[in-house]
């Protein structure tokens, strides 16, 4: 079926000028409906997962992973939706207020963006998180998810806008572009007269196209080549655990460490024992010259090691002489997502978390917590790696803009 993307465009702006005056509690009760009604159509969910899965039998098991779908999953998502249910309302809130010279009240509100157009790939959780918080803080959503999901995502779609049916609500707050082609991601792209934001959630490939094919202003999301730094009077244990948790617990996804830069002090005693507990669990390790010669069966790395995001259990691993020199290499080197630093010297650490150019900066813990879940945001619409407007992982505040609101007596300026 051939879709209009005009069409699409104005059933969105006209679900969003409803949504934006929607009472706190109505859109709350409607989040646990649509909790409810997953958990009730798991089976539908997974049927429809199962004959994605059927096609990606070529995918590597990383993506295969992120596509994968069960009971658990399902649950983790229906949870994310109660926990947005809980949060407050942005939109509720006015954020202050003061009075003029000239006797004028002005008020400053949160307002929803609007209509936010969200392109993605293997993740059928986008679609649920996505909705989620696009509903609660009053905007439409657009999705336009890749082939690989598309199964599950038109399952998830179908559940939710049947949920929101049956509760009286707009059912194009969510919309599903289920052409999956380059030609319609282009037009949705330029969709400028109905898409207020567009977001990019994927790999660095598909982000980059759509930063620099859209029209539709962009926030640029998810690419992490993330750097752990052990320096010189860093507790061992402490980085052996972080560092093995960074790379290993789930490599497949952007927060996921790519890099492990060690002072030079240390490395002779502290680079075999991290890198053995590495290879014990399975990761591929690749060095620079000094690396080499103290694990001589680590491959050595070519200058693109460095600047790329593996996703998998593959880690690139440097010798620096100091911390300023591992610092410049990371804001060199870094998609600005998440680093972190494994140091006893907290002063060494608030060094490094002023100095580092990323989103998101740790003192002694893993970057695998750059997540809205993990922030306290119920879910997240994913993780800006740019400065503008938002940075790091996005929540409802983040899904919103200001008004001005101002209440006068007569008043004209002279």
């Amino acid at each position: 079926m051939i879709q209009d993307l005009t069409s699409i465009g104005k059933k969105a702006q006209a679900a969003a000028s409803k949504l934006a005056l929607l009472n706190t509690a109505t859109k709350n009760k409607a989040l646990l409906q649509l909790a409810d009604a997953l958990t009730a159509n798991q089976d539908q969910i997974i049927a429809a997962n199962k004959l994605d899965l059927a096609n990606a039998t070529e995918m590597p098991a990383k993506f295969t992973d992120r596509l994968m779908v069960n009971s658990q999953r399902i649950a983790d998502m229906a949870s994310g939706l109660r926990t947005v249910a809980d949060l407050s309302d942005p939109t509720a809130q006015i954020d202050k207020g003061w009075i003029t010279k000239d006797g004028l009240q002005i008020l400053q509100r949160r307002v929803p963006l609007g209509v936010v157009g969200i392109i993605f790939e293997a993740r059928p959780n986008v679609t649920v998180d996505a909705t989620g918080l696009t509903f609660k803080s009053g905007n439409a959503v657009i999705l336009r998810g890749g082939k690989e999901a598309r199964q599950t995502n038109i399952a998830l779609v179908k559940i939710l806008r049947q949920a929101l049916q049956k509760q009286g609500l707009p059912v194009d707050a969510v919309q599903l572009i289920t052409d999956t082609s380059h030609a319609v991601a282009d037009e949705m792209m330029n969709l400028t007269d109905y898409i207020d934001v567009l977001i990019p959630r994927g790999g660095r490939n598909l982000i980059q196209r759509v930063v620099t094919t859209a029209t539709v202003p962009v926030i640029e999301t998810g690419a992490g080549n993330c750097h752990i730094y052990i320096d010189k009077d860093a507790d061992l244990q402490m980085a052996t655990e972080i560092a093995v948790n960074a790379k290993v617990q789930r490599p497949s996804v952007c927060n996921a460490a790519e890099k492990l830069l060690i002072h030079q002090d240390v490395a002779p005693q502290f680079l075999p024992l991290i890198a053995q507990a590495l290879i014990d669990h399975g990761v591929q390790l690749r060095g620079d010259a000094t690396a080499c010669e103290l694990m001589p069966a680590i491959k050595p790395a070519t200058n693109a090691d460095w600047d790329t995001e593996y996703n998998d259990l593959i880690m690139a691993v440097k010798v620096v002489d100091s911390l300023d020199d591992a610092i410049k290499h990371i804001n060199e080197h870094s998609t600005h997502h998440s680093e972190a630093i494994i140091t006893k010297d907290l002063n060494r650490g608030r060094y490094f978390q002023q100095a580092i150019n990323s989103a998101c900066v740790y003192v002694n813990a893993s970057t695998r917590f750059t997540d809205g879940g993990e922030f306290g945001f119920g879910a997240e619409i994913g993780i800006s790696t740019q400065k503008l407007h938002a940075r790091g992982p996005m929540g409802l505040q983040q899904l919103t803009t200001i008004k001005y609101e101002i209440t006068g007596n007569g008043q004209v300026r002279k």
